[in-house]
């Protein structure tokens, strides 16, 4: 498998990678496949049957939404957040689809988008989209599966257990904790200088550089936008948005940081629940490796340009590019969906990302960076993903901040230490898959357990 820091790290919408970008992204593709095949003209029916945790959760999470976006040719990149609503009102006035802005097909939402708890044989994130013709004949079916991250695939690469993104031969071949280490090692690289190496296979340096400060400009901006924002967030817990009162009263009490050695804190916190209400309300955040998780590395990275003194843009590109790293370890060797292995992987991967970032960022070797990605996920095993009312509300909100904490602690204990430890990144990792295997059905973005049927309103 041949990932890029730029397959891990995307520009999409809330409130999740797997939910809503992944669907919108089938979609599209079914869409595109009709038309590329000659059949759109022939097309009388679409069905869409959404299976699994996207059954069970699909309307809190905006799945049937993404869809009818996908089918009408959006792309969660480019998207226009202000002009959804108007578009999906249209959709429900006229009771049809405009597909790829070619043909207007009759669409009902009760009869033609269908809600499944039983999940398809791969993964609990499955859909199944149908095209009929004149007759009720099938034109074409497809079946894909949202696997994490933003991350599709269709039914061979889920039968077959891989995520093929590019076929590019590497100079580097990165499978394990263990080999990015070696390497390191051998050719006395950062894990930043061999992760750009390997990018230079797609892009040129100057691409990645640039690309990536876009990717902050846009956590940038979303920190913005969620520090300036009130009201009540979508979805009916009225779940109130604290982040722009927060930042009304940190910046108004100058004399309490400085009385506070924890003031610090405060900010990490603010700046990951900026992101991520600014998630949960729909808007453009970057997937970092999903969108319930999207809160923790912008709260890092803004940590370090702010607080930290080696700060640099420099520094945000090897952050990024160490995060990505990171990343592909998991996405490789077990998993980034909630759905499949529980809020550890989105929260807890995206902790463990955002320590390893931090510690090379601040001076650590490879070994310290393998050891802080290892104690941020650590701490995060067995943390399950069990959304109130399906909305990436409570606790995902909270559990951001948290996360975003944890890092900073990780990289805190693994830059005192010598990089030395008894627990490696690897077997984390395959102990995290291990208790994803092991979790009840519940407790992986279901709704059915923990807090989702402990806590009737907020």
């Amino acid at each position: 498998m041949s990932t890029s820091v730029f397959d891990i790290f995307k520009i999409g919408i809330g409130p999740s990678s797997s939910h809503t970008v992944g669907p919108m992204k089938a979609a599209r593709r079914f869409a595109q496949g009709l038309a590329a095949d000659g059949l759109l003209p022939q097309v009388e029916r679409l069905q869409i049957d959404l299976h699994g945790s996207l059954g069970a959760t699909g309307r809190g999470h905006g799945s049937d939404r993404a869809v009818l976006l996908g089918l009408e040719g959006e792309a969660p990149d480019r998207v226009n957040t202000d002009l959804m609503d108007r578009h999906l009102q249209r959709i429900a006035n006229t009771q049809s689809i405009w597909v790829l802005r070619q043909q207007a097909i009759a669409f009902h939402d009760t009869t033609d988008l269908l809600l499944h708890w039983r999940p398809l044989p791969y993964h609990p994130n499955g859909m199944v989209f149908t095209a009929f013709g004149k007759t009720a004949e099938i034109l074409r079916q497809r079946t894909y599966y949202s696997i994490g991250g933003g991350f599709v695939v269709d039914e061979h690469a889920a039968c077959l257990d891989r995520l093929q993104l590019h076929h590019s031969s590497l100079p580097y071949a990165v499978h394990s904790a263990r080999d990015l280490l070696e390497l390191c090692q051998r050719d006395r690289l950062s894990i930043s200088q061999l992760t750009l190496e390997n990018e230079k296979v797609w892009r040129t340096e100057g691409e990645i550089r640039e690309g990536l400060l876009r990717l902050w400009q846009v956590m940038e901006a979303c920190v913005k936008k969620g520090c300036h924002t009130d009201g009540i967030l979508p979805g009916g817990l009225k779940v109130k948005r604290r982040a722009a009162e927060l930042y009304k009263t940190l910046k108004h009490r100058s004399e309490y940081t400085l009385a506070d050695p924890l003031s610090i804190m405060d900010w990490v916190n603010l700046y990951a629940m900026a992101v991520n209400e600014e998630n949960a309300a729909g808007g453009r955040v970057v997937t970092a490796p999903t969108n319930g998780a999207a809160g923790i590395i912008p709260a890092v990275l803004h940590y370090y340009s702010r607080f930290c003194h080696q700060a640099s843009d420099d520094g945000i590109v090897r952050f990024l590019l160490v995060a990505g790293a990171i990343a592909m370890l998991y996405q490789e060797n077990a998993s980034i969906s909630g759905a499949d292995v529980g809020c550890q992987g989105e929260v807890g991967v995206a902790c463990s990302m955002a320590a390893g970032a931090l510690t090379e960022v601040l001076g650590g070797t490879p070994e310290q960076v393998e050891n802080a990605a290892e104690i941020g996920m650590e701490h995060n095993l067995g943390l399950t993903c069990d959304p109130v009312g399906g909305l990436v509300q409570v606790p995902c909100i909270e559990r951001n901040a948290m996360g975003s904490i944890k890092a900073i602690n990780a990289a805190r204990m693994a830059l005192k230490g010598d990089g030395q430890h008894c627990v490696h990144l690897d077997k984390v990792i395959k102990t995290m898959r291990d208790t994803g295997r092991d979790m009840h059905e519940k407790y992986k973005e279901t709704s059915r357990g923990g807090l989702a049927v402990n806590v009737i309103e907020c």
